[in-house]
């Protein structure tokens, strides 16, 4: 236990000096921590904090997708529902096909490893979305579509990658009836336990006047409901969103004013803790990654792969809103396609593959070569996308 506190004491230590330093050099903060963690391995002081999928499927994804949740609107997002679903659902199929046909026909991978990296590279993950616009202080539609649709297609690429692994170890055949129902009851019940957690939550808090009772019934709500819907092997993603979602926009009889205001601030400090350590042990896992492995040419390779899957996912789906009053400017396509960054939720799901399946390693790494390109390059090189489109001042 000592040793815990001493390593999770030093990722903050060094997490709030990144913060500091980032601010000032105009660096975006997520990028900051990767190099920094890198840095820490470099120099050879470690911390023995292994980034596994319990640690971020558990851990680390709730309260990140609760705080998003919360912050989020009924009435905007409601507006821009269609696109944010259509972005969600069908690009998480468009972007995970392409990978796949990038991996089996372009590296020659065998089809059930192919499907698999594509699946679970195919979310835009909104932990690294999330945190890269929060350092741009961007705000209005552009925000509400990438943090809306982040927050869902990576539900839609977790189920998904779910039905996959079992295809991939058993070699299961089943009818597109058959599979679609699957995706229904995760997907489902994931909502409907979100909900449930969330009505829960607010019946509790309406009954008291003490902002911290209810706040503190708001971390029950994020973790409860994730830990509800696994039980019964749905989406935990999806239903910590619905229960984030649902509190954050409880009417008056709800969470009060009090609790609200502080429920913000106190998920906003959760977040910046849980970003800065995903974000440190990423960078400190890089120096275990053996990218030799696989070679430059296929990092490169997939690297293409995951930008050209992301790019038919948003030019031609948006597309299709282009004479609608839902129709979304060039220019905030441009972002939402280099600001499809992948980040814990990939490497959660490609830290979940059992050790005998076929390409396991390879998955691996290139997952973190995704990763920590999208976190880096396309990190720090947004904001001047941002300011080139007056997104920025």
């Amino acid at each position: 236990m000592d040793l815990l506190l001493t390593n999770m004491t030093g990722l903050l230590v060094v997490a709030v000096l990144v913060a500091l330093v980032a601010r000032r050099l105009a660096l975006p903060y997520t990028v900051g921590l990767v190099i920094a963690g890198v840095a820490i391995v470099i120099s050879g002081v470690g911390a023995e904090l292994p980034l596994t999928h319990d640690f971020i499927f558990d851990v680390i994804l709730p309260p990140l997708l609760f705080e998003a949740a919360i912050n989020i609107h009924w009435r905007e997002l409601y507006r821009d529902a269609a696109p944010v679903l259509v972005l969600a659902v069908f690009g998480t199929v468009i972007s995970a096909a392409t990978v796949a046909a990038g991996m089996a026909y372009g590296l020659g991978w065998p089809a059930a490893p192919a499907v698999l990296f594509g699946v679970l590279i195919a979310a835009t993950d909104p932990v690294a979305v999330i945190a890269m616009f929060k350092d741009s202080k961007v705000e209005g539609r552009l925000r509400l579509l990438v943090e809306s649709e982040s927050l869902l297609n990576d539900g839609v690429a977790a189920v998904l990658f779910g039905l996959v692994l079992v295809w991939a170890e058993h070699g299961v055949t089943e009818t597109p009836a058959a599979i679609g129902l699957a995706l229904l009851i995760s997907a489902g019940g994931g909502i409907i336990a979100g909900l449930a957690v969330a009505i829960g939550v607010i019946g509790i808090a309406g009954r008291t006047s003490d902002h911290l009772v209810e706040s503190t019934m708001t971390a029950i709500g994020a973790y409860g409901s994730f830990l509800l819907a696994e039980r019964f092997h749905c989406s935990g993603v999806l239903a910590t969103v619905a229960a984030g979602l649902v509190i954050g926009n409880a009417g008056p009889r709800g969470i009060s004013e009090q609790a609200r205001s502080f429920m913000i601030d106190l998920w906003e400090f959760v977040a910046f803790v849980a970003n800065s350590v995903i974000f440190l042990l990423i960078g400190m896992s890089v120096g275990d990654v053996t990218f030799e492995r696989v070679g430059l040419g296929s990092i490169l390779a997939v690297i293409g792969f995951v930008l050209l899957g992301r790019a038919l996912t948003v030019y031609p789906l948006c597309a299709g809103f282009r004479w609608s009053r839902r129709a979304i400017p060039l220019p905030m396509q441009h972002v939402l396609w280099w600001g499809g960054l992948r980040g814990a939720l990939a490497l959660a799901l490609a830290l979940s593959l059992p050790a005998s399946l076929p390409y396991h390693r390879e998955i691996l790494i290139l997952t973190f070569a995704v990763v920590v390109f999208s976190v880096v390059g396309q990190g720090l090189t947004m904001t001047r996308l941002l300011r080139r489109f007056g997104f920025l001042r």
